[in-house]
C-alpha cells in the first residue's frame, strides 16, 4: 500500500486533471441511461400477471390502456375529439359510447344498463388503448399530446398517466434533492472541519465519485427514479466520512512529519487500512439488496455498492491529491472548529453503563414487536398532488362513476360461450364489481358483435383470446381488490384454466405479495452477508453479534417511531430502510470497538478502554452521523414524492439513533461483554496479564 500511497502522493496533479477529463464520458453515460419511472417493470418476470400484459400486447395490441374522463362533450365533438387522438402516434384504439350511436341515433335508445355504466350527468368515459407499454416513452408522450388537444375537458386516468405525472414531478424536484443534501452538508462540515476551503474540496471529490457512478449506470440500460433520487443523497451520506477519516489522518500525521508528501502518504495507507473493514460490510449490505424478487432491489443494490466503491477510491486518490494541491490555501481558511468535546455524554455513558445495558435489554423485544407493526401502503400514486391530471381523473372516476381500477380478464377463444358466460355473470355478482363489458354481455344488452364497429370488435376478440373490462370499486392495492381479484381468480380457474386476470390491479397484488417475501428474506440476507465480513474483519464470533444486536435496535426503534405516530410507509421503505441503516451505519459501532480492542491490547482495564475508545471515535461518529442525516433530511422534508421522501425521512432518522445507540449501549455492552469478547475474538489476548481485572469505578 505504501508503493500505491507515494504514487498517489508524487502524481497529485495528474489524478485531478484525469478525473476532470473522465467527467466527460462520465456525462455521457448519465445522459444515455433511461430513468425509469414504473415500478410494476421490476417484478419477476415468469408470473402469470406479466404474461397477461404480454397478450394484451401481443394479441390485442394493447400495451397500455386509459380510462378517461370526458365532461360536458356533444357527441359529434366527441367523435371529432377521437379522431384526432386517433391520429396520436402509439394510440391504438379509442372508444366510448359515441361509437355505438354516432351522430345519428340519440344515446336514449341505448340500454340504460350500458348507458348508466359509462355516462353520468353529462360526463361520459373513452377508453384508450396503446401499441406500446405503459412506461415506454411513445405512450407517455402520447399521454402528453392527448391532453394538449384535448385540454381540460378529457381527463386521462391509467398507469401511464401516472407513471407520466411521477416523472414530471420527480423531474421537478430531482436538482434540489442534490442541492439541498449538498448545502446542509456543506454547513455541517464548515461548523465541525477547522478549515473553510476543505469542505469543498471533500463534497467536490465525493460530487466527482458521484458523477462516475451516475455515468457508468449506462451498462444496466435504465435505473429507477428511485434509485435516482436516493442514490446521489446516500452516496454523499455513506462515504463522506471516509473522506473525513483521511484529512484528520493527515492532520495528525503533519504535527510529527514535517513533509507534507510522505505525512499524505502515511494518511492514506493508515485510511485505506481502517475504512476496509467498514466499507466492505456497507458494499455487502446494498448487495444484499440484490437477493429481492423485486428486481428494484437489484436496481438500488448495485447502483449505491458502486457508489461505495467509487466513493472509497475517489476518497484515497483524488480528495487527497486536492488537499496537497490546494495545501496552502487551505491552511490560509483555517478556522476554531465548533466541535463539542462531549465530556458529559462520556461521563454519562461510563457512569450509567449498567442502567444503560438494563434499558437496552428491556426495550429490544418491544422494539422488535412495534417495529413489525409498522402500517405499510403500496399505493404507488399517493404522492402526486391533487392538481396534477392522473389524481383529478381518478377523482372524476371515484365520484362520478364509483370506480377506483380497471382490470382485464382474457380467456381463451376455445372456451364456450357458455363457459364465459359464465365467467361474466359470476364476476359481476362479487362485491364491489362496478361493471363487466364483453362481447356476449353486450349482447345480451341487445349490441351483438355484428353490430360494433371493427375498432370495439378488435378490443374484445381475437383470434386466440375474449377479454372482459372489469370495472372496479375498489382501490389499487387495497385489501379489498385483492381479494376481489382472488375470488375473480377462482372463477376464470373453474371454467377455463388458462384464463388470466390482468392489468394495473393483479399486478398490484403480485407487487404486495413479493414484496411480503422480499421484506423477510432481504434482512435476514443482509445480516448473514454483514455478520460473516464483520467476524472476519474484527476476528470475532462474539463481536459482530453484539454489535448488530446494538444496530437492529436502533433499526427496530426507527421502524418503530412510525407505528407509535401512526405514519404509513411506503412498501418499499420497509423492505430496503433495514438494509440501509445496518450496512451504512454499523462503521460507527466497528470504529468504537476497534479502539476498544486497540487498548485491551495493551492491558488497559475493561471501563477505562471504553473511556479511551469514546474518547477516541465519538467526535468522529458525530461528524458522520451529522453529515448522514444533513445529506438526507432536506430530501425528506422536501420532496413530494412520498416513496423518495419517506425513504430519506427514515435514513435520516436512522442515522441520528444508530448514533446515538452506538455512543450509549457500545460501551455498556464490551464491558459486560468483556469476557466473552477475549475468548472468541483472535489475537486479544492483552500485555501483561489475562485482562479480566475487575473493573471498581
Amino acid at each position: 500500500m505504501k508503493k500505491i500511497s507515494d504514487f498517489i502522493c508524487r502524481h497529485r496533479w495528474a489524478i485531478v486533471i484525469l478525473s476532470a477529463i473522465l467527467l466527460i464520458p462520465a456525462a455521457l453515460g448519465y445522459l444515455a441511461t433511461r430513468v425509469n419511472y414504473d415500478l410494476l417493470v421490476y417484478l419477476p418476470s415468469d408470473i402469470e400477471t406479466l404474461e397477461g400484459q404480454e397478450i394484451l400486447t401481443e394479441e390485442f395490441g394493447m400495451g397500455a390502456f386509459s380510462v378517461a374522463v370526458v365532461e360536458d362533450m356533444p357527441q359529434k365533438e366527441l367523435l371529432q375529439l377521437e379522431a384526432e387522438i386517433r391520429e396520436v402516434e402509439s394510440v391504438k384504439q379509442v372508444l366510448s359510447i359515441a361509437d355505438l350511436t354516432g351522430t345519428t341515433i340519440p344515446m336514449d335508445f341505448l340500454p340504460s344498463a350500458v348507458r348508466e355504466k359509462v355516462t353520468h350527468d353529462g360526463t361520459q368515459l373513452m377508453i384508450i388503448t396503446f401499441a406500446d407499454g405503459t412506461s415506454d416513452e411513445r405512450t407517455l408522450a402520447a399521454v402528453e399530446e392527448i391532453r394538449n388537444i384535448a385540454g381540460e375537458k378529457c381527463l386521462l386516468g391509467g398507469m401511464s398517466a401516472m407513471v407520466l405525472d411521477t416523472k414530471n414531478l420527480f423531474n421537478n424536484e430531482t436538482l434540489l434533492y442534490v442541492t439541498i443534501a449538498v448545502a446542509l452538508s456543506l454547513v455541517v462540515l464548515l461548523l465541525f472541519l477547522d478549515s473553510f476551503l476543505v469542505p469543498f474540496l471533500l463534497l467536490g471529490s465525493i460530487g466527482i465519485a458521484l458523477a462516475f457512478n451516475m455515468g457508468t449506470n449506462v451498462f444496466m440500460g435504465e435505473i429507477s427514479y428511485i434509485t435516482q433520487a436516493i442514490s446521489a443523497v446516500l452516496q454523499l451520506g455513506v462515504t463522506m466520512d471516509f473522506s473525513i477519516f483521511l484529512y484528520h489522518k493527515y492532520e495528525a500525521a503533519k504535527k510529527s512529519e514535517k513533509d507534507r508528501l510522505k505525512a499524505m502518504s502515511q494518511a492514506i495507507q493508515e485510511t485505506a487500512a481502517s475504512v476496509l473493514g467498514s466499507s466492505l460490510t456497507t458494499f455487502a449490505g446494498f448487495l444484499a439488496l440484490c437477493t429481492m424478487s423485486l428486481t428494484l432491489g437489484m436496481d438500488i443494490g448495485i447502483v449505491m455498492a458502486k457508489g461505495v466503491l467509487l466513493g472509497l477510491i475517489c476518497a484515497i486518490t483524488l480528495f487527497p491529491a486536492l488537499l496537497l494541491v490546494c495545501d496552502k490555501w487551505a491552511e490560509k481558511t483555517r478556522h476554531k472548529a465548533l466541535l463539542p468535546k462531549f465530556t458529559a455524554v462520556k461521563n454519562f455513558v461510563l457512569k450509567y453503563r449498567k442502567a444503560i445495558l438494563a434499558g437496552f435489554l428491556v426495550l429490544i423485544v418491544p422494539a422488535y414487536i412495534i417495529y413489525n407493526k409498522v402500517e405499510v401502503y403500496y399505493k404507488l400514486d399517493s404522492s402526486i398532488p391533487e392538481d396534477y391530471g392522473y389524481t383529478q381523473a381518478t377523482t372524476a372516476l371515484r365520484e362520478d362513476f364509483g370506480m377506483e381500477s380497471q382490470m382485464m380478464v382474457l380467456t381463451q377463444k376455445s372456451t364456450s360461450a357458455a363457459n364465459q358466460n359464465a365467467i361474466s355473470s359470476e364476476i359481476a355478482k362479487l362485491p364491489g364489481v362496478n361493471a363487466v363489458l364483453d362481447a356476449i354481455t353486450l349482447s345480451n344488452y341487445g349490441l351483438p358483435v355484428e353490430v360494433l364497429n371493427t375498432e370495439m370488435r378488435s378490443m374484445l376478440e381475437t383470434e386466440n383470446y375474449s377479454a372482459m373490462l372489469v370495472l372496479s370499486d375498489y382501490g389499487i392495492a387495497t385489501d379489498e381488490l385483492n381479494q376481489q381479484i382472488a375470488q375473480m381468480n377462482e372463477i376464470v380457474d373453474k371454467y377455463d384454466e388458462g384464463a388470466i386476470v390482468a392489468g394495473e390491479g393483479p399486478l398490484m397484488k403480485d407487487l404486495v405479495e413479493i414484496a411480503d417475501r422480499d421484506f423477510a428474506s432481504v434482512n435476514i440476507t443482509s445480516i448473514a452477508v454483514i455478520f460473516v465480513i464483520m467476524a472476519v474483519v474484527l476476528r470475532s464470533v462474539s463481536l459482530p453479534v453484539l454489535l448488530m444486536a446494538a444496530i437492529e435496535f436502533a433499526i427496530f426503534l426507527n421502524i418503530g417511531i412510525s407505528f407509535l405516530t401512526g405514519t404509513e410507509i411506503p412498501f418499499i421503505t420497509s423492505i430496503v430502510i433495514g438494509t440501509i441503516q445496518l450496512g451504512a451505519t454499523i462503521d460507527y459501532a466497528i470504529l468504537l470497538t476497534t479502539k476498544y480492542m486497540e487498548e485491551r491490547k495493551t492491558g488497559v482495564e475493561k471501563a477505562k478502554a471504553a473511556q479511551l475508545a469514546l474518547d477516541a471515535s465519538i467526535q468522529s461518529i458525530f461528524v458522520s452521523g451529522m453529515c448522514f442525516f444533513a445529506a438526507t433530511i432536506g430530501v425528506g422534508l422536501f420532496s413530494q414524492i412520498d416513496m423518495i421522501g419517506t425513504l430519506c425521512t427514515l435514513i435520516a432518522r436512522g442515522a441520528i439513533i444508530s448514533m446515538v445507540v452506538v455512543v450509549l449501549v457500545i460501551p455498556a455492552l464490551l464491558v459486560a461483554c468483556d469476557k466473552l469478547i477475549m475468548k472468541t475474538t483472535l489475537g486479544l489476548k492483552p500485555k501483561g496479564g489475562s485482562g479480566y481485572r475487575s473493573d471498581s469505578r
